[in-house]
């Protein structure tokens, strides 16, 4: 028991600031410095490539398309993003109030942190557009494959926020309030070295990783196409993001509709998030007009059969193979199948071979020589038929030899 309380003891009641932030490289003409914040980049790029990769795979994509999309939607994305913060933090770059004090040259410097990730889906999916006319393949399906793996990345890249010590919360005196060295830039001034803050980056981090289940399960289930997974995606990202959003203190751009002034960043995220909900609603009502499939039209392989679904659904193409009737027995279905309308007509001569022989003696003639009897003329009647010109026996008329074709 004692064990248990000192070890409880020992856990720190806050979350502690990170001592190392990247390390350099040494270069002939100087050093190359590698931030922690392009580690957590670079990393959840990586992972979210891999889940997006899979789930391509299984949806019946070229081998190797993801990577062609990937070379355009990265360096999009990546782009818009920094576009983004940048018109949404305008202080640093332009001066308040946009009076010329602020300095341009710190636009490019992506490792001094700040991504806006609404630019980066932006202008990412651009880029993904562009790769994804190249490799023939439809971009909603492409983009409901990287969901997913979408909220994977921003899930990895939080933590670079927690290594720049920066878009962290207000003050709090939860047990896991984030510590932030006084003598840091992004300290708020006129607070207590002391002062505890909102992890904001964590809150995130977590939240995304729940969303990443929440989604693969929700497709596993529904399998939802046509863009309504990634509409999907954005409703929840931007359900978390409003909140944690609000919890921030750091400079951000303020706007003011309905009467509420709020950061700009958390209009967005309304917006956003009613937008995705009426897309995937509208895409839900209307009928699947074109087989599901992630080839864009007259650009399928040779050999593809498009009339069903690329990835197993049951529900795209009928089956127009002929079944064989459910009240013929299995054992003659051989038989079924292969009979012939030619041959439906069967000789008397091989219907009386059936009927019971009663007579005996030696006056008895064998089938088969009634049969040939009765070709020749033979008035013979079979055993049991009254012979013409007996009592209740009716003429009609018809010649010996047609009663083989009977």
């Amino acid at each position: 028991m004692q064990s248990v309380l000192y070890a409880a003891a020992m856990v720190p009641a806050s979350i502690p600031s990170p001592d190392w932030s990247g390390f350099d490289i040494p270069l002939p003409w100087g050093s190359l410095r590698i931030h922690a914040y392009a580690l957590c980049i670079l990393l959840g790029i990586i992972v979210g490539l891999w889940l997006t990769s899979v789930r391509w795979t299984k949806r019946g994509a070229p081998e190797g398309s993801v990577w062609d999309i990937a070379i355009w939607a990265i360096p999009f994305g990546i782009i818009g993003g920094r576009l983004y913060h940048v018109v949404s933090s305008p202080d640093a770059y332009f001066g308040p109030g946009f009076d010329g004090t602020g300095d341009l040259s710190l636009i490019p410097q992506l490792q001094r942190g700040g991504l806006g990730i609404w630019g980066a889906v932006l202008l990412g999916a651009v880029g993904a557009w562009i790769g994804c006319r190249k490799a023939g393949v439809k971009l909603s399906a492409f983009l409901d494959a990287a969901a997913p793996g979408l909220l994977l990345a921003q899930a990895i890249g939080r933590w670079g926020n927690y290594f720049n010590q920066e878009l962290f919360g207000g003050p709090t005196t939860l047990p896991w309030g984030l510590q932030i060295d006084a003598d840091n830039p992004n300290f708020p001034p006129g607070m207590a070295a002391d002062t505890l803050f909102h992890p904001t980056f964590l809150y995130e981090s977590l939240w995304n990783l729940a969303g990443v289940g929440i989604l693969l399960l929700l497709d596993r289930k529904f399998r939802f196409r046509r863009g309504r997974l990634f509409c999907l995606y954005a409703v929840y990202y931007t359900l978390g993001r409003v909140w944690i959003e609000a919890m921030r203190i750091d400079d951000a751009e303020q706007i003011s509709l309905f009467g509420i002034t709020t950061r700009l960043n958390v209009w967005t995220s309304i917006f956003v998030l009613l937008g995705a909900l009426a897309v995937f609603i509208i895409l839900g009502l209307r009928k699947r007009t074109e087989p599901d499939t992630v080839y864009l039209p007259g650009r399928e392989p040779s050999g593809t059969d498009t009339s069903t679904a690329a990835d197993g659904d049951t529900d795209a193409g009928d089956d127009t193979e002929k079944k064989v009737p459910a009240t013929v027995p299995a054992d003659t279905v051989p038989a079924y199948s292969s009979v012939r309308h030619s041959d439906s007509a069967v000789s008397d001569s091989e219907s009386r071979d059936n009927l019971p022989d009663n007579q005996s003696g030696p006056g008895h003639v064998s089938a088969p020589a009634e049969a040939s009897k009765e070709s020749t003329g033979g008035t013979k009647p079979a055993t049991g038929v009254p012979a013409a010109g007996a009592p209740g026996h009716q003429a009609t008329g018809t010649a010996p030899e047609a009663e083989g074709t009977k």
